[in-house]
C-alpha cells in the first residue's frame, strides 16, 4: 500500500498528509509538509514500542527502513467513519479505545489522525505497521492472514470475490 516507489506513496508522505504534519523522509531526503491542511481535529500515535517511535517522523522512517523489496508494503491504512451523533470529544475519545484493543494490544503501532471539516463526514485515518515493534525496539514478524478453513484444513474461495476468505 504505502511503498515508496509506487506511485510516490511513502509511508511517511502518507503519515505527514494523514495527520496534517511536516515531515522529512529519510529515504530521499524530500520533505513532505502538510502543515497547512485544515480538519484535523487531533492526531495520536499509539505504541506497544519504545516511547522513541511516539514521534511521527522516528516511527515512520523506522518503519521505510526496514523496507528489503522495492514493491514491499509497509503500513496498512484503515479509515472509520465516526458518526455524526457523537460529539466531537466522544469520537476523539472513542477512536484510540477501539485502536489499542484492536491492534496495538497485538503489537501494531498505530497512527490516529482524526478528520472533521464541519462538513458532516467526520471520519478517523488509522495508519498500522504490517511489523510489530517489541518494548526492546526489535522488529517482529509480519502478520500473516488467517484464512477461514473447511472441515478437511482446506482454504474456503468465495468465486463471486475471487479470493479466499479470512
Amino acid at each position: 500500500m504505502f511503498a515508496p516507489e509506487k506511485k510516490g506513496k511513502a509511508a511517511v508522505a502518507a503519515a505527514a498528509y494523514r495527520a496534517g504534519d511536516r515531515i522529512i523522509d529519510e529515504f530521499d531526503g524530500e520533505t513532505h509538509d502538510y502543515t497547512r491542511k485544515g480538519g484535523i481535529v487531533h492526531t495520536e500515535i499509539l505504541l506497544p514500542a519504545p516511547a522513541a517511535y511516539a514521534d511521527r517522523a522516528v516511527l515512520w522512517n523506522a518503519v521505510e527502513k526496514t523496507k528489503r523489496a522495492k514493491n514491499a508494503q509497509l503500513a496498512r491504512e484503515i479509515e472509520l467513519a465516526l458518526p455524526r451523533e457523537l460529539t466531537r470529544e466522544q469520537g476523539i475519545s472513542l477512536v484510540p479505545e477501539y485502536v489499542k484493543a484492536q491492534f496495538v494490544d497485538v503489537g501494531m503501532c498505530a497512527d490516529i489522525a482524526i478528520h472533521d471539516k464541519l462538513d458532516g463526514n467526520p471520519h478517523a485515518h488509522i495508519m498500522l505497521t504490517m511489523r510489530p515493534i517489541e518494548q526492546g525496539g526489535a522488529r517482529g514478524a509480519k502478520q500473516k492472514k488467517e484464512y477461514i478453513l473447511d472441515r478437511d484444513g482446506n482454504k474456503i474461495y468465495d468465486r463471486k470475490k475471487r479470493q479466499y476468505i479470512d
